[in-house]
């Protein structure tokens, strides 16, 4: 009995022996010690590695479950584990291996282009070198010797002779082209004895003045964001990339998501309190965490965080869709994003639409004053579905690709997370993480600039909750009949929003710093005004003509809600609106646009003697958060308005809007330290003026000098009214 159970026993565990030996299916396979009576063929079978080899649909489950989650838990890879025949241990292993394979190929693409970039300035180190050989003697003509000029002449002196070697190869194209459409290039302008005197009279004190000014106004149309690509654009030659760079930026872009999604969901020690009452990321903990980052560190600029969570009445979807269309978004964004393009999609989604989605862009971001300089900026924005019905969009900066680029901004992973919420709304985790060099901000924005107010999350957050505001007014059908002045139509109101929001994003276009569009910046004589004129030229909806943009920024001693109440407000629009002649303003009809009673798009009528002047309404539309507010108004036709107000299209409308821009003040300005004020806040603030006027309604027309000075002066006196009410009205 004792032998059998032995043999028993034995016969089990040579059983388990073979199991373990053989492979349990084609993939897997374990090299075992031989068998023998030799010591030494024995020791070297026991020495010999244990391989595994996982199949196809292993590895193409294992690849899926990456894109999504890279770091598994233990929960996760057991699941895993199961439904691939696979120990949780072998799952651990090849994440582990397929993470340092990912971070490997950034860093070899890394590389790559440091390398590439480390060549350029040999070469041109070396062009330095062959060119300061044979410098010249200015005196003499002959060589001169090294020590004989300062570092910075000879620098100077190469770059005069290569302005000039592309001066030289220029001008015979040039010459051409002006000898084929002189009449039509700012670049053939006469002197100023030559030009027609063709001055802007806005005087107030004569009638007829006035009545040329509201012509002109209303003949003008308005700017739509797309427009701005017919200017001289800084991005318009941008590297494409090959099918190897495509697939390595989707796997940068796991990269990019998993860190936006860590930072969205993280909180003390990585996200610690401003100074502004925001978050800020804790620099030294964000190393710690993610000690390689994407891309190389821009040198001699500042990191500017922040992060902003809000529920927006939009569904999930639709809002994904939204960031993902350039023209949706930059929409959306209009008072943040002065221009936006898409150069290439690398892809479109797998399975379900927008998952995995990867697009190369470019966009200028600006604040709405000519005081602040934009921020210019090449990259990737990333698209990814989560478990659940969870997105993220995410943005990180290629800028170093850009050949020749010299960048002062670069975006560290950016973005959002957008989570459906079971009402149909979204929950939105905003994002934005950058490196930058702002050393030329005015010194009257740098506060703003610094407690993020002016590019953090909280603005973009801000924009997103007034579009989605906007949209459930235009949808809006339980409107009670006969209430006062409010339109109830719903085509009326569809369109008469339409076309205001064409009026805002004219606006827009032209009140910040950006000069990379159909914009071209004029001396204006005045320091503290910015003065750029456009042409327009067969335009749908825009009649032919020049016009004068003129914009300037100030700080007011006054809260930033006061100025606005003073000025949408048409009891106050008298005591500052040249167009008014101070007759009273009456408000025919308007439409509520949010939550906030300062929200809304108004119907205006100027009571005035002036016969000429009665066929002229004001259309207006206002707006105010917590990090600024706008209004924005334009002169319209009353005929014009009729057909908007009969649910026509507004397309065609002639719109020329001119308007105002209040945002918080920063401590410091207004004799010391304090904390920064928002847009409903006390405290003082800060107020850009705009202004577009038809100066002539021939667009081969010049500008003169006289024009110039009218504006200058209309925007001068406009400034000073406000100042005085304002002023007057706080004590």
């Amino acid at each position: 009995m004792e032998m059998s159970l032995q043999r028993t026993s034995s016969e089990n565990n040579s059983g388990r022996n073979r199991e373990e030996q053989e492979p349990s299916n084609k993939e897997t396979t374990m090299e075992a010690p031989a068998s023998g009576d030799d010591d030494q063929d024995l020791e070297e079978g026991f020495k010999r590695r244990r391989h595994t080899r996982h199949t196809h649909h292993q590895i193409s489950e294992m690849e899926s479950f990456f894109k999504g989650c890279p770091h598994p838990d233990e929960k996760q890879r057991k699941a895993l584990g199961r439904e691939l025949g696979l120990e949780p241990l072998q799952i651990k292993f090849w994440f582990q291996n397929k993470r340092t394979q990912v971070k490997t190929q950034q860093e070899r693409y890394e590389n790559n282009l440091l390398r590439v970039e480390n060549d350029k300035l040999r070469a041109e180190n070396r062009r330095y070198r062959n060119a300061l050989a044979n410098a010249l003697c200015p005196s003499c003509g002959g060589p001169t010797a090294l020590g004989e000029m300062s570092f910075d002449e000879q620098q100077l002196r190469i770059e005069n002779a290569r302005l000039k070697e592309e001066i030289a190869s220029m001008s015979g194209p040039a010459a051409k082209h002006a000898g084929k459409s002189g009449s039509n290039s700012y670049c053939n302008m006469p002197s100023q004895n030559q030009m027609p005197s063709r001055s802007l009279d806005l005087g107030v004190g004569n009638n007829n003045k006035n009545n040329n000014f509201v012509a002109v106004a209303q003949a003008q149309p308005a700017a739509m964001v797309g427009e701005i690509y017919g200017g001289n654009d800084p991005l318009r030659e941008l590297p494409l990339f090959s099918c190897f760079d495509k697939t390595l930026i989707g796997e940068i872009g796991l990269v990019a998501i998993e860190e936006i999604n860590r930072l969205s969901l993280s909180g003390d020690p990585l996200w610690v309190p401003g100074n502004y009452g925001s978050e800020v990321v804790n620099e030294d903990e964000y190393l710690r965490v993610f000690p390689r980052g994407i891309g190389p560190t821009l040198l001699g600029a500042r990191t500017e965080s922040s992060r902003q969570t809000a529920i927006v009445i939009m569904h999930h979807m639709k809002l994904v869709e939204m960031l993902m269309d350039v023209n949706q978004w930059s929409n959306m964004f209009c008072g943040i994003v002065s221009r936006a393009v898409t150069h290439e999609v690398l892809s479109t989604g797998e399975t379900i639409r927008y998952d995995g989605a990867c697009q190369v862009m470019s966009a200028e971001f600006q604040v709405p004053s000519p005081l602040v300089p934009t921020r210019d900026n090449y990259f990737i924005r990333f698209c990814k579905k989560h478990q659940g019905q969870s997105w993220a969009v995410v943005d990180f900066s290629m800028d170093h690709l850009r050949p020749g680029a010299i960048t002062k901004i670069r975006r560290r992973p950016s973005g959002c997370i957008i989570q459906e919420l079971p009402n149909g709304y979204s929950k939105v985790i905003w994002v934005e993480h950058v490196e930058v060099d702002d050393s030329e901000v005015h010194n009257l924005y740098k506060n703003l600039v610094d407690s993020t107010l002016a590019f953090g999350a909280k603005r973009w957050v801000a924009a997103i909750d007034r579009t989605c505001e906007r949209l459930a007014s235009a949808m809006a059908t339980n409107i009670p009949q006969g209430a006062l002045c409010v339109i109830t139509s719903h085509e009326s109101r569809k369109s008469m929003m339409k076309l205001a929001e064409r009026m805002v994003l004219s606006f827009c276009t032209g009140v910040g710093a950006s000069t990379a569009n159909a914009w071209t910046p004029l001396p204006s004589g005045l320091e503290d005004v910015r003065v750029m004129t456009r042409k327009s030229v067969d335009d749908p909806g825009r009649p032919p003509g020049i016009v004068l943009s003129a914009a300037t920024s100030l700080w007011l001693p006054v809260p930033a809600r006061r100025v606005f109440e003073f000025l949408r407000s048409e009891n106050t629009r008298n005591q500052w609106d040249i167009l008014s002649t101070g007759a009273q303003v009456n408000e025919l009809a308007h439409i509520a646009n949010g939550r906030d009673h300062g929200n809304c798009v108004s119907l205006l009528r100027v009571n005035t003697q002036n016969v000429g002047q009665n066929n002229m309404l004001i259309l207006q539309e206002s707006f105010i958060d917590a990090t600024g507010s706008f209004v924005i108004y334009a002169p319209i036709d009353v005929a014009a308005i009729n057909v908007v107000l009969g649910g026509g299209n507004p397309d065609y409308v002639a719109l020329l809007p001119s308007g105002f821009a209040v945002l918080p003040d920063g401590p410091g300005l207004n004799g010391g330290p304090g904390p920064i004020c928002e847009a409903g806040s006390g405290g003082g603030c800060l107020l850009t003026v705009a202004f577009q006027i038809l100066v002539d309604s021939a667009p081969t027309s010049k500008i003169s000098v006289g024009s110039v000075t009218t504006v200058n002066s209309l925007i001068k006196r406009t400034v000073e009214k406000i100042r005085d009410a304002v002023s007057l009205d706080g004590n």
